[in-house]
């Protein structure tokens, strides 16, 4: 049976697996997914619920592909009509407040009002249960921006309050207004620094869940991306630091050594990367993207992995002594971790 914890915050009584469902790359590409391979991936990860249980996928209002940046909660809203049985077995967490082009945090009180709106209009019935902005934006103080959430929050927009990409000191200040519920930051041997270590250290101690996004390294980690050529032409990480060819080849070296822990364990490296992410804490919970059934099911599979503590240590010494070059995102200094 898929292993399974809490959410955090006002969501603690929420169950769900312990590694739940990133959807961006359905729609976030130049080459359309079709429909159906990405209901089968989604519903693979609901049939796989105990009782009790919630899926815990995560969408966002900027993960289409232009000119249709909403693609992605257009693909939701259409699975919900084939199949509105699941959604109340599903528990969706949606980011959104980004001006597009450029992704520019927007807090402000209207775009936070005009972008919950729309995303409630494009679920199509299905019910917002946890509202994200994208990144903090540093014209309002994020207790301004909390209080503006719990009152979205009070009118029923919808249920709990997550943050992204923010550092211990502003979930800090955060949960002191209202309850934070989920925290989405980076977490994985590809992407593990002092500041992720901070933010999972305070999330556990102030009982906020983390949602671990890109635990594969953007799909490094999986093995499929050796070359930038592996990378599909359209494809966001033909863009992203790491991936460039004067980069890639000297990261790939902690792919190597991972892929080499995880042949001893006989298990593929990105379950042995999804393990891993699990063993940061039981707050943390993996949010692996996937558009095939196939690769939905061997993700899910890595909750039953358990790595002895030498393992951990191995795979620790690996990541610290590995030095990454590039810089998460595009060299956008707005784009990376957030120490404010």
């Amino acid at each position: 049976m898929v292993k399974t914890t809490h959410l955090g915050g006002t969501a603690s009584n929420i169950v769900t697996p312990v590694i739940g469902h990133g959807l961006m790359l359905m729609t976030a590409r130049a080459s359309a997914v079709p429909d159906e391979q990405c209901f089968e991936s989604i519903k693979a990860t609901i049939n796989a619920l105990p009782p009790g249980a919630k899926a815990f996928p995560n969408s966002g209002d900027f993960y289409g592909y232009p000119p249709n940046l909403n693609g992605n909660l257009d693909l939701v809203k259409r699975y919900f009509d084939k199949y509105p049985e699941d959604k109340e077995k599903v528990f969706i967490s949606v980011k959104g407040a980004l001006d597009m082009p450029g992704h520019v945090p927007n807090s402000s009180p209207e775009s936070l009002r005009t972008g919950v709106d729309n995303i409630i209009a494009k679920l199509g019935g299905k019910k917002l249960d946890l509202f994200q902005p994208a990144r903090v934006d540093k014209k309002y103080p994020i207790e301004d921006t909390m209080k503006f959430l719990a009152q979205l929050v009070k009118e029923g927009k919808f249920d709990h309050i997550g943050l992204s990409e923010i550092s211990a000191d502003t979930l800090r200040r955060a949960h002191a207004i209202h309850p934070v519920s989920v925290v989405e930051i980076e977490v994985s041997p590809w992407s593990y620094d002092d500041h992720c270590k901070a933010v999972i250290a305070l999330a556990k101690e102030l009982g906020v869940a983390i949602a671990a996004y890109s635990p594969l390294g953007h799909g490094a980690l999986t093995g499929a991306i050796k070359k930038v050529s592996d990378i599909p032409e359209g494809d966001f990480r033909r863009n992203l630091q790491r991936f460039q060819e004067e980069n890639l080849a000297h990261n790939m070296g902690i792919v190597d050594k991972i892929t080499a822990v995880a042949e001893k364990k006989k298990v593929t490296p990105g379950q042995l990367s999804l393990a891993w992410v699990c063993s940061r804490g039981e707050h943390v919970i993996p949010i692996p993207g996937s558009s095939h059934a196939k690769r939905t099911l061997e993700n899910t599979a890595a909750c039953d992995i358990t790595l002895t503590p030498e393992e951990i240590k191995e795979i620790d010494e690996i990541i610290a002594s590995h030095t990454m070059i590039g810089g998460r995102y595009f060299g956008n200094p707005e784009a990376e971790n957030l120490s404010i």
